[in-house]
């Protein structure tokens, strides 16, 4: 079975938001709704011992789905062919329950046609052989998405290359987040998108 999953690699990444941007253009995704985020984890330490990295948060495409299990329609569901997590917006209502129910704060109320949004890899773009918007527009080629249960794919090499050097968000709910961070030249901090600076708004958080 296929497991389509997001892999990046931290250390590469410079905080430009160019992703952000380029998900919010290429999907259509209205002002107060994001499909990704870019958090800012530190400065952690006291200098020179100082450590800071950008973190990017998208749907965590999970083992068992908080949002899947408490959608009232059925409109949040997981792909059989793919483990990609999608939203169907002729069954969505709008309730927010799935936005509620995700501790990593990754689905988004879509104010304009009044239905919930998040990062569902572009599948479309992906059947057309088109990488998402994200990967395509990177800079520091920080993001990669693939089959991780291929072991010949480039997702599963760079999890091999990595070695212990592989982290996963914190799963507070037992849900099994399957996106992996890389990173290698910092101390990797054990941290909800909530619990980390969103450069966006700058807001602190």
């Amino acid at each position: 079975m296929r497991k389509e999953v997001f892999v990046v690699e931290v250390d590469r990444c410079i905080g430009c938001k160019a992703c952000h941007v380029a998900c919010k253009q290429g999907n259509s995704v209205p002002l107060g709704t994001d499909r990704n985020r870019n958090k800012q984890v530190g400065p952690i330490g006291t200098y020179p011992d100082v450590e800071m990295y950008f973190l990017q948060t998208m749907c965590q495409q999970c083992e068992d789905p908080a949002c899947v299990k408490v959608c009232p329609t059925g409109a949040c569901y997981k792909r059989d062919e793919d483990g990609i997590v999608v939203i169907d917006k002729d069954k969505c209502i709008g309730c927010r329950s799935c936005e509620r129910a995700c501790p990593y704060e990754l689905n988004s109320y879509n104010s304009e046609l009044m239905v919930m949004d998040k990062c569902d890899t572009c599948v479309s773009r992906r059947q057309n052989g088109e990488d998402p918007f994200c990967v395509s527009v990177c800079p520091g080629e920080c993001l990669h998405v693939g089959d991780i249960n291929d072991p010949d794919s480039d997702v599963s090499k760079l999890i091999k290359e990595a070695g212990d050097n592989v982290y996963t968000l914190p799963d507070p709910e037992g849900i099994t987040p399957n996106v992996r961070y890389i990173l290698k030249n910092d101390k990797w901090q054990p941290l909800l998108p909530g619990e980390c600076r969103d450069t966006m708004r700058g807001d602190g958080r």
